[in-house]
């Protein structure tokens, strides 16, 4: 963790801390303990654990929207739109492990309103995509499946991205986006 803030390494071994441990079961008093400080010095950091989870999903979530609209309004082919977007998930888990795990795993944990804004949001997002592959479907680009299903099945099997991104072994993000597109082509392409 070199050359990095005292709030980036707080932000670091927390997020780790939540994503071994939960957001719900993860306490304030758990948070001091894994930086070896008082209860009180958690609030020069963070607002709250709620405040935390709010900000790293919104802003996942606009990071990711915000490239879903650029692969959007590009020339790509709906295959290529699908593999970009499939990639951009690939590399965050390979280099945000745990907010990829908030983002994927603890959105639940949101409080009203914010947990109905991200669920929207989050709704558009796989709308969209579905979209992608609903076009890919109509040019001949893919094979005939309903479209709304292929998506869930993918982003399915993206959030097994986690326990290899956060697992003792290095993983190689290029190699497992290209087995990813394997296995997903192997299924939808013609």
């Amino acid at each position: 963790m070199v050359g990095k803030t005292k709030k980036e390494v707080f932000l670091d071994k927390t997020l780790k801390l939540i994503c071994e441990k939960g957001f719900k079961a993860t306490t304030m008093r758990d948070i001091a303990q894994n930086m070896n400080f008082e209860v009180a010095n958690v609030y020069n950091y963070i607002n709250s654990k709620d405040a935390l989870l709010e900000f790293y999903i919104f802003n996942v979530m606009d990071e990711f929207t915000q490239f879903l609209e650029n692969i959007l309004d590009s020339s790509y082919t709906p295959v290529e739109k699908l593999k970009l977007i499939m990639s951009k998930h690939v590399q965050f888990a390979a280099t945000d492990p745990y907010k990829f795990s908030l983002f994927i795993y603890e959105w639940r944990d949101l409080a009203e309103p914010k947990l109905s804004e991200f669920k929207e949001k989050r709704s558009i997002y796989l709308e969209e995509v579905a979209n992608v592959i609903g076009q890919g479907v109509d040019q001949g680009q893919l094979r005939e499946i309903d479209s709304k299903f292929a998506t869930l099945m993918i982003f399915s099997s993206m959030r097994g991205l986690l326990s290899l991104a956060t697992g003792e072994e290095k993983i190689n993000p290029i190699e497992i986006e290209k087995q990813l597109n394997e296995f997903v082509f192997s299924g939808i392409g013609i």
